[in-house]
């Protein structure tokens, strides 16, 4: 199973938010949307970074509540660890755990077309092993 098979199931939506925009906007944004991270892009194809829950967690406990007239940009995270829709499964829960990272925008010929949670990855992962385990017990009962 690999990242397009994902998309296809969940579909390609990324909830984006330009650099420009205030913390506020964005915490407004990442909840009226159930998401954990927000793409920072201003045309919605180039990602410019990345700005989740934690990077807001980590500058409240820095700076305290100062940060809501802050931009987006200040926050987010400019080095954006990306995927490509062949990467499989198991190299996203690798790579994921090794950089301690919840999520993976998703790039094709330098535009975004998708992106990959945790949640993603370990649902897709059980998906495939209980397929792999029904298809063991299929092979046994015809045996």
């Amino acid at each position: 199973m690999n990242v397009r098979t994902i998309l296809e199931h969940k579909g390609r939506a990324v909830a984006t938010i330009r650099p420009e925009a205030g913390i506020a906007e964005a915490v407004a944004q990442l909840r009226h949307k159930g998401v954990g991270a927000l793409v920072v892009s201003r045309d919605g194809t180039i990602v410019e970074g990345i700005i989740s829950e934690r990077d807001i967690v980590r500058a409240l406990a820095e700076w305290g509540t100062d940060i809501g007239g802050m931009q987006v940009a200040a926050l987010m995270s400019r080095e954006v660890v990306s995927c490509t829709e062949v990467d499989s499964i198991g190299d996203l829960a690798r790579l994921m755990t090794e950089r301690r990272i919840r999520h993976l925008p998703v790039i094709e010929r330098g535009a975004l077309v998708g992106i990959v949670s945790i949640g993603d990855v370990v649902k897709s992962r059980i998906e495939e092993v209980e397929s792999e385990s029904e298809a063991m017990r299929e092979m046994i009962s015809h045996a």
